[in-house]
């Protein structure tokens, strides 16, 4: 069972399209931005990693890769001592929008819409902190950039060429977050629960949802996405105009809301 429903929109014509592949070559590839968003554990990694399966991306070298996957949840702030020991009681709010460093997101997206390799920070969920290690990521025709808050900077927003939003029940994401926060991030129940209401349900109803009923919005199964980039690593990018998706129009469709917000 696959409890998400996946909403999608496209930008305008005059949006950037996807140049020539290398940097090499000295062509300036313009990536195709794809934003991912929704509510913690919502299921918006796991689309992002169904989407690279489907297109046969994860068994390829990443040098080599067309498609690349970026987290919002590696551009979290470095905190200072006293943050740190909020964070360290489940007292921070990691789900508003002055937790993450859009300033560096927005830097990183300018460098790979340039066609320039770039490091990504690695966060760690244990010890609330940044790592000294960084991920690389290699060019790419087409990246995924997900994240709780992916849409609510519209500096942002603004660069993606299509926007998805995962939407899932949410006892259904409450339910997998404690699983995940005690499991993989050595959490108490009663923390998890407790930052859930204090920060994750307001911020979600706050910062993420407003921004969520993208304009021109349908409901499309993942495959339509998928061939939907298949044909944009193909060259054949006309599908990308007059707002539709691999031919489908993409009309607006009422979705019902959520409630709740990061998977901190």
């Amino acid at each position: 069972l696959h409890p998400e429903r996946l909403t999608a929109s496209m930008a305008g014509d005059s949006e950037a399209q996807p140049g020539d592949r290398g940097e090499k070559a000295g062509v300036l590839r313009q990536p195709f931005l794809i934003g991912v968003s929704g509510g913690t554990a919502s299921g918006k990694s796991s689309v992002c990693e169904k989407i690279m399966e489907l297109l046969g991306q994860n068994k390829i070298d990443h040098h080599q890769r067309q498609v690349a996957i970026l987290s919002q949840d590696s551009f979290y702030k470095v905190l200072t001592p006293e943050q740190k020991a909020k964070a360290g009681k489940g007292q921070f709010n990691f789900d508003h929008p002055d937790a993450f460093d859009n300033e560096l997101i927005m830097q990183t997206l300018r460098q790979i819409m340039q066609g320039k390799t770039v490091n990504i920070p690695v966060y760690d969920f244990v010890t609330h902190s940044r790592k000294e290690e960084f991920i690389t990521v290699y060019p790419a025709d087409v990246v995924l950039f997900e994240g709780i808050l992916m849409f609510y900077s519209q500096e942002i927003r603004d660069l993606f060429q299509m926007k998805l939003f995962v939407d899932t029940d949410p006892d259904t994401r409450l339910s997998r977050r404690v699983l995940r926060d005690i499991s993989e991030r050595g959490r108490e129940l009663e923390q998890v629960l407790a930052q859930y209401i204090t920060f994750v349900k307001p911020a979600f109803e706050e910062f993420c949802l407003p921004v969520s009923d993208v304009p021109n919005s349908q409901q499309v199964a993942i495959n339509l996405i998928v061939q939907h980039i298949q044909d944009i690593l193909n060259g054949g990018l006309s599908k990308h105009h007059n707002g539709c998706i691999n031919g489908h129009s993409t009309h607006r469709q009422r979705r019902t809301s959520e409630s709740s917000s990061r998977p901190h």
